[in-house]
């Protein structure tokens, strides 16, 4: 056995035990894939020398680095975001034509492809956001076009794609979506929420192999290890994502970093099936528990998509909307109540995507009636998003410990134009409240929602910190009184995803103990102004003991 002994470094340990937030040392010991000792490297040695015995000794010279525990991405989905590393990106598209001419030059390299799929196209790069089938037809009209909309809540196709999902006037709205028709009730090409998910995204699942599965998961987890991601919460666990997690432990033997997961739950408009489902769920939960996949995948608990987005106006608000309309809530009161009964009466955690203000009202309410129904014990219940939200909302989240899950790339002002267009009146200056959280002792997580906005931790930080743009760093800052200090922002993105994912007993901390998951910068996030995430790097990042990627 073989002990290595850290030092000559910054430490941001993440660890509050000590009573003042994110203390540092200098020096840390790892052994057997864990943390054996913290400190000054005095103390460090002193520890290492009374328990490595007679096991050997390694010291690295850090050379002064800054080093913090690994970041978990408390809000990802993996497999869509490695499907999206290989689709045609547009989110930096500012126009129609622009959108047009890269669709092109992506079918020209690739003629032999059945089809033509991108993501990440924003509403206000279309005139008035209402994108057609015919956009594309203009340019691509032989072969089937898929495009996710940058938030994933929408999918824009042409008319080969319309024609080969089987999508004319007579398809019904799925509950929670929307085909949007024209005057003569014929489908324009944008599918809406559940449309989108069960049309679109249900007919490629159904052109999807296992082995493309797995490709895409290899591709999320090489990403998010060069950044310095050492833990994920997956957001929308599925049975093909599960089998090919498992076809990878089987291969390698592990994961590259564990995962805990929420199986997302779509309303079927029969509470018996819907209800059905958590059965399912619970015995998924029990069968990886016990299996050799225990140590790297786990079910935490059940993701309830509760409403869309404010770009789409299909996020349900307290009021309308500036075009006067509003949306009804993808799950009401009376379909989610007793299906997150259910659920919390098991033990599984609610993850519920509450995006406008009305919306994290009724998630409260929902919190509250579990409580009520079921009785007290521990929770760590969350609300993913939080765009728009009421200030009692936020106190009452307070006082029932629900855990607040947001995700600055999201308030990247080069996305917010529209954002704040659909909204329209004082509360396009409110959004996005985080110190309102912070005041009121919310917990907190910050996270990314790969692939619907960039997986990098360093300018999602740097967001954190300054209210400012990533995307487009010469945009004024929204509301930078918001903002976090460093060592709040690197506790939410470190030991924050480990509360939320309730992986905090074994991740998110420098902590004797804990696993040995950690992360080397060329930064110091600390004292070095925040322009400068921007343009820093990870340079290794080690899981359990083991780097597991390390910069040329």
């Amino acid at each position: 056995m073989t002990t290595t002994l850290y030092r000559n470094a910054v430490v941001f340990t993440a660890d509050q035990s000590a009573g003042r937030p994110g203390p540092l040392a200098e020096a840390f010991a790892v052994d057997d894939g864990h943390f054996v000792a913290v400190g000054s490297v005095e103390e460090v040695r002193r520890a290492v020398g009374q328990t490595a015995g007679g096991a050997q000794v390694v010291e690295i010279d850090l050379g002064g680095q800054f080093v913090c525990p690994g970041v978990i991405d408390s809000h990802t989905h993996l497999v869509g975001f490695g499907d999206a590393l290989a689709r045609v990106l547009l989110r930096d598209c500012g126009s129609l034509v622009e959108i047009q001419q890269r669709l092109v030059a992506a079918r020209a390299a690739d003629p032999t492809a059945d089809r033509v799929l991108g993501s990440g196209w924003m509403f206000g790069a279309i005139a008035e956001g209402q994108p057609t089938a015919a956009m594309l037809d203009a340019v691509l009209p032989d072969i089937p076009v898929y495009l996710d909309a940058n938030d994933f809540h929408s999918v824009w196709v042409n008319s080969a794609a319309l024609e080969e999902m089987g999508i004319d006037a007579s398809t019904p709205d799925p509950v929670g979506g929307e085909i949007v028709r024209d005057a003569a009730g014929r489908a324009t090409g944008l599918l809406l929420e559940t449309a989108g998910t069960q049309y679109a995204g249900g007919f490629l699942s159904a052109q999807t192999t296992e082995s493309d599965i797995i490709a895409a998961l290899d591709r999320a987890f090489d990403a998010y290890l060069s950044v310095g991601v050492t833990g994920a919460t997956e957001m929308s666990l599925t049975a093909a994502e599960v089998a090919g997690l498992r076809a990878i432990i089987t291969r390698d033997g592990r994961l590259p970093f564990p995962i805990t997961a929420h199986w997302i739950l779509e309303p079927s408009g029969d509470i018996d099936q819907d209800l059905a489902g958590i059965d399912g769920i619970v015995h998924l939960r029990d069968a990886l528990a016990a299996g050799p996949e225990a140590a790297w995948l786990r079910v935490a608990g059940v993701k309830f998509i509760m409403d869309g987005t404010i770009d789409a106006c299909t996020a349900t608000m307290i009021a309308p909307y500036a075009n006067g309309t509003n949306a009804e809530p993808i799950w009401t009161s009376e379909r989610i109540m007793p299906v997150a009964e259910a659920a919390d009466r098991a033990g599984l955690q609610l993850a519920m995507h509450a995006i406008g203000d009305r919306t994290s009202e009724i998630a409260l309410e929902v919190v509250d009636h579990c409580v009520r129904v079921n009785g007290p014990r521990a929770r760590r219940h969350r609300i993913e998003h939080l765009e728009s939200v009421a200030d009692d909302t936020i106190a009452r989240m307070a006082e029932l410990g629900v855990v607040a899950s947001m995700q600055p790339v999201h308030s990247d002002p080069a996305v917010l134009d529209n954002w704040k267009a659909q909204l329209g009146d004082e509360r396009q200056e409110l959004g996005f409240p985080w110190h309102k959280f912070r005041a009121a002792g919310v917990p907190i997580t910050l996270g990314t929602d790969a692939p619907t906005a960039p997986h990098e931790p360093l300018p999602n930080l740097y967001i954190a910190l300054t209210g400012g743009s990533a995307l487009a760093p010469h945009r004024e800052p929204y509301h930078p009184e918001r903002a976090f200090t460093p060592a709040e922002a690197l506790i939410a993105l470190t030991a924050g995803g480990a509360y939320a994912g309730e992986m905090d007993r074994t991740a998110g901390r420098i902590r004797v103990g804990l696993s040995a998951d950690f992360i080397v910068l060329d930064v110091n996030p600390l004292e070095s102004a925040p322009a400068a995430m921007l343009t820093s790097r990870v340079r290794s990042t080690v899981v359990r003991g083991e780097e597991r990627y390390r910069a040329e």
